[in-house]
């Protein structure tokens, strides 16, 4: 690296310009992993440039997600373990997407540091290229900033964006849903990354173990149980939108069941749970007893074990079950679309 590239004013106040550049050579291995026929452009830009290929697509419709991935990144620094985190959040975005029935483009990331370490912002980038590659997607683009006493020199903040698209007349909305429609559920990996403010306290992670295995986990410790990455439902889900008619799709969130849900279910009608039919993760249960939190509190932070959750009609479901699970995804019923006032019941 050139010496016109190193500022030492600035690097007296705390930013390393030419941390900045080797970190986007250490990247520059993972981001290749995404790349797709519309990427145009390569990382250094102003700008990331992506070719729309519209064969088949009558009237486009641009579909968009940004996230982050919360206070979960607290896990990552007290595990020092950061090549996941990316994969967190890449996923909140596109399953957000593809609840419109969109198929995911390009993504952007956007990194905020106290001190520019190369590696870790490279082991950070590797998670991301691996959510993009899980969902077809290609990183395009992004920013690293390097923001000394705003964040503590080990932290760092992370979000994303992303955009997608669908054909107007295949946007998924919930005009057909009928009474007797069923629903699906589409397993979760654990607590994915929403509720973590509740969790760390639970378990009061910044003074306790978390690093030690535990029986009730399979042997994993907490620290491992929690970093686990969120799953990306993308490609099961574009597959299924192939070969039947979808009615609904709901990302299990913040909020969990009676947030989500319901923001896919049209007024008058409501999906009726079947409690003992869902497939909760042991790490819930830990969290239930640990803090001995209000099973309503539980089904109303968390996703349980359902991450996802695809409205369709009782005939169509023996074959949407049989195309997800074809796909990867261990799917099962939980539950059915009724008449009635309340937007969620578990029962």
């Amino acid at each position: 690296m050139s010496n016109l590239s190193r500022s030492d004013s600035y690097a007296a106040a705390g930013v390393d310009i030419t941390a900045g550049y080797k970190a986007v050579e250490l990247m520059k291995q993972h981001i290749a992993r995404t790349v797709t026929s519309g990427v145009c452009s390569d990382v250094g830009g102003f700008g990331g440039l992506f070719e729309l290929d519209l064969t088949g697509i009558e009237k486009p419709v641009l579909v968009s997600g940004t996230d982050g991935v919360g206070t979960k990144l607290k896990m990552a620094f007290l595990m020092d373990k950061h090549d996941t985190v990316g994969i967190d959040c890449v996923a909140m975005c596109v399953n957000d997407i593809i609840c419109a029935g969109a198929k995911p483009l390009f993504f952007l990331d956007y990194i905020a540091c106290g001190k520019n370490i190369p590696e870790r912002i490279a082991q950070i980038v590797s998670g991301v290229a691996e959510g993009c590659v899980q969902s077809g997607a290609a990183l395009i683009g992004g920013e690293t900033a390097e923001m000394p006493g705003f964040y503590p020199v080990d932290e760092y903040d992370l979000a994303g964006f992303s955009v997608g698209v669908v054909d107007k007349a295949k946007i998924i909305d919930n005009n057909s849903m009928r009474e007797g429609d069923v629903i699906i559920a589409l397993p979760s990996s654990g607590v994915h990354s929403n509720g973590f403010s509740l969790v760390r306290k639970v378990f009061d992670v910044e003074n306790s173990d978390i690093k030690t295995p535990v029986e009730a986990l399979g042997g994993k410790s907490v620290g491992e149980a929690l970093l686990t990455p969120t799953r990306i439902y993308v490609k099961p889900v574009l597959a299924l939108l192939e070969q039947v008619k979808v009615k609904g799709i709901s990302h299990i969130t913040g909020g969990g069941f009676y947030e989500n849900i319901p923001r896919s279910i049209p007024d008058g009608l409501g999906a009726v749970i079947d409690k003992a039919s869902i497939r909760i993760l042991p790490i819930f249960e830990l969290i239930a007893k640990t803090g001995n939190i209000p099973e309503r509190d539980m089904f109303n932070t968390f996703n349980m074990g359902v991450g996802m959750s695809i409205v369709v009609s009782a005939e169509d479901a023996d074959k949407a079950l049989e195309i997800l699970r074809a796909n990867g995804e261990d799917a099962y019923l939980i539950g059915h679309i009724e008449k009635m006032e309340e937007k969620v019941r578990i029962c």
